[in-house]
């Protein structure tokens, strides 16, 4: 597996972090709605990859969704933690 062949199956997690991370500091949508946007948004790009809704689509749309929630929160803690020292 070479680089830019990780780096494409990468991208996506990378992209939706960063959409949600945007979402989360506008603070105009609830981060109690963050993990449904991030589902939708998962869901919705995965159907546009595989070119259509299937099951195998919706299930990388979730994978994509709790990637994507995972590293926000990831950031988010690492953040509080080097402001709290």
């Amino acid at each position: 597996m070479d680089f830019a062949s990780m780096a494409a199956d990468f991208s996506p997690y990378v992209g939706l972090a960063v959409i949600l991370y945007a979402i989360r500091q506008t603070e105009r949508v609830s981060n109690k709605y963050i993990p449904i946007v991030a589902i939708v948004l998962g869901v919705l790009y995965s159907f546009w990859e595989s070119g259509g809704a299937s099951p195998g689509a919706t299930l990388e749309g979730l994978k994509y969704a709790l990637l994507g929630i995972g590293t926000v929160a990831g950031v988010k803690y690492s953040i509080e933690n080097k402001s709290k020292k």
